[in-house]
């Protein structure tokens, strides 16, 4: 017959710690509706309530009828879309945690040439002469310097 072990209070303690934080990080992610994420529904964006003004723009904009947040935010292809979605979604849920976003919020450089490319990309008919000019080419030129409130508009 097999002889029975003794569980160790270390084995026990990092059990039980495992067990809260496990607990803890589900309870978090479902009381933060974190499903809704992968989600392409632009209602998910606005979870987080600081960016309700954001929602509420967007439902007001031009682009309302044609594009998602995702259409504009990530990147469109296949890993890329999801890598930068998996960093947005860290750099938001640490930034609204701990609360330290600059107000009005303020979209990344890294966020902003993967916007500058979907608008061009999207707008490639229209814009593929303007696109090929040296500024935008080397950055100095953007469609959000002229265009900023098409995708949200002022909510005031």
């Amino acid at each position: 017959m097999g002889r029975v072990q003794k569980i160790s209070p270390l084995h026990w303690f990092s059990a039980a710690g495992f067990g809260v934080f496990l607990g803890l990080s589900l309870f978090t992610f479902r009381f933060a509706e974190g499903l809704s994420y992968f989600s392409n529904d632009p209602a998910a964006c606005k979870n987080c309530h600081i960016m309700t003004d954001q929602y509420e723009s967007w439902m007001k904009s031009s682009h309302h009828s044609a594009a998602t947040c995702n259409d504009c935010h990530l990147p469109l292809a296949f890993p890329d879309k999801y890598f930068v979605k998996a960093e947005n979604g860290w750099h938001h849920s640490q930034a609204f945690t701990l609360q330290n976003f600059h107000e009005p919020i303020r979209i990344r450089p890294a966020n902003l040439q993967v916007l500058q490319h979907n608008c061009i990309h999207c707008h490639s008919v229209m814009v593929g002469d303007i696109a090929a000019h040296r500024d935008v080419e080397d950055k100095d030129a953007r469609c959000t310097t002229c265009h900023r409130s098409v995708g949200h508009m002022t909510t005031n």
